[in-house]
């Protein structure tokens, strides 16, 4: 994601109640965070964040993790925060790679990967977030009915994530080759980049993956 440089977005983050930039230190301690025992949410890669911030409106009862690794992308998340003061909202500056660094088992309900770099070469298969590895960590922070839900507009990370929860034992509740003209739309919440693609008149991809303990 390009996009302008902000001069202030470091200072911003680090003084805002909202953000943690040290999401290792609150490993384990995000129910005393959020100051409840309401389910956790968590977004990978939330980009401006007009998707989990729209959620955290809609779902008061539900906290909400907002994860970016770009400081500045994160920075624009933290102006709707700041907006409408969501406290069941909160933007953490991390990697996929450390989650188990910022999450303890079984503290995180459901998990968002919305259109995810694809990585279509081969040589970079490891490095896309339905890549078991990363699957395997999910599984680890997720409890009881883990549930993942991605959506993307590139057939061929939807067909690969697809095969790759197959053999990670996933079954499937909800999955639509076309979710924009589907039965799933109406409480389907838009990313800012499905906005732009739905006008390109791309069709986006959508699957609802889970496991049961």
């Amino acid at each position: 994601m390009r996009v302008r440089n902000r001069s202030n977005s470091r200072e911003r983050l680090e003084n805002s109640p909202f953000v943690f930039l040290q999401p290792k230190d609150n490993k384990g301690k995000w129910k005393d965070i959020f100051g409840n025992n309401n389910p956790i949410h968590l977004e990978i890669g939330s980009g401006k964040g007009k998707f989990i911030h729209t959620l955290a409106e809609k779902y008061p009862n539900i906290n909400f993790i907002a994860m970016e690794a770009q400081q500045t992308v994160l920075s624009f998340l933290l102006d709707k925060v700041e907006e409408t003061y969501r406290d069941n909202l909160k933007l953490i500056s991390g990697n996929a790679e450390d989650l188990l660094d910022y999450f303890a088992p079984f503290e995180i309900s459901k998990l968002y990967l919305n259109f995810s770099d694809p990585w279509p070469k081969t040589r970079h298969e490891k490095r896309r977030l339905t890549f078991s590895k990363f699957l395997e960590r999910y599984e680890i922070i997720l409890n009881n009915k883990k549930t993942i839900v991605q959506k993307t507009d590139n057939q061929g990370l939807f067909e690969y994530s697809l095969m790759s929860f197959a053999k990670n034992n996933f079954t499937f509740e909800k999955i639509s080759l076309d979710l924009t003209n589907s039965i799933y739309e109406q409480e389907n919440v838009h990313t800012e980049y499905e906005d732009k693609f739905i006008q390109k008149g791309n069709r986006i991809y959508m699957v609802e993956a889970v496991k049961e303990n």
